[in-house]
């Protein structure tokens, strides 16, 4: 009980771990009561970097954190910055995105359509396999989700006073790379088992937990001091 005591001391401010969860139990939902897929999961992980991505480029904008120098030259840092790290990532999430949307799906084997007893290779429009009208549905809740710890941890428990673009620059690529990693090694062990229920259950439990360890551990450094 301590230790949960002093976690939630620590970390972010419980309005966004309870949005966050929120946030998560929509792909569970979608799981159990929509029929979502895997295709659709994994696009609406890879979908929610993005908005990482862009919440990270505004905190980048507005860190106040020591930088060293004068001020017009702290503020030319900022924007650049942000402008390089705009490209950068956002070569990351493209490459990642295409491996997820589309060669995840090519390894695993296009959908098959029988006609008259020859089967025959069925590719979606676009070669992707995902829902991606529930992916915006999933989405919606992401960006309040990360919105809301937006507003809550970095503007008003004042991260941004402490945070500094370099800080910044890297902070996104640990929590993405650790969180994806995890869920595509589930989506492997999902596809070796034929994407059952249970399975896709599994995946989106392991990515809330995940993704609750990730964001206190964040938000626990950025909040320091």
């Amino acid at each position: 009980m301590e230790r949960l005591v002093a976690w939630y001391r620590v970390s972010a401010a419980s309005e966004p771990v309870v949005s966050l969860v929120i946030a998560n139990l929509i792909p569970l939902v979608g799981v159990v009561a929509w029929g979502w897929d895997l295709w659709t999961l994994l696009a609406l992980y890879w979908a929610e970097n993005g908005v990482i991505g862009a919440y990270n480029v505004l905190k980048i904008l507005l860190a106040r954190g020591e930088s060293g120098g004068p001020l017009a030259l702290a503020r030319v840092s900022r924007v650049a910055t942000a402008a390089f790290f705009s490209v950068h990532y956002g070569i990351f999430w493209v490459v990642h995105g295409i491996f997820v949307l589309f060669a995840l799906p090519m390894f695993a084997g296009l959908p098959s359509l029988v006609i008259d007893g020859f089967s025959y290779d069925v590719a979606p429009i676009g070669g992707i396999l995902a829902r991606m009208d529930l992916v915006g549905l999933g989405l919606i809740g992401m960006v309040i989700s990360h919105g809301i710890s937006f507003w809550f941890n970095y503007i008003r428990r004042g991260e941004f006073r402490r945070a500094t673009p370099a800080q910044l620059m890297v902070a996104p690529y640990a929590r993405v790379v650790v969180l994806h990693l995890t869920i595509i090694f589930g989506a492997f062990i999902s596809m070796g088992l034929g994407t059952p229920f249970g399975a896709l259950l599994v995946l989106v439990v392991l990515k809330t937990a995940l993704d609750l360890a990730l964001h206190n551990r964040e938000h626990r450094t950025l909040g320091a001091g």
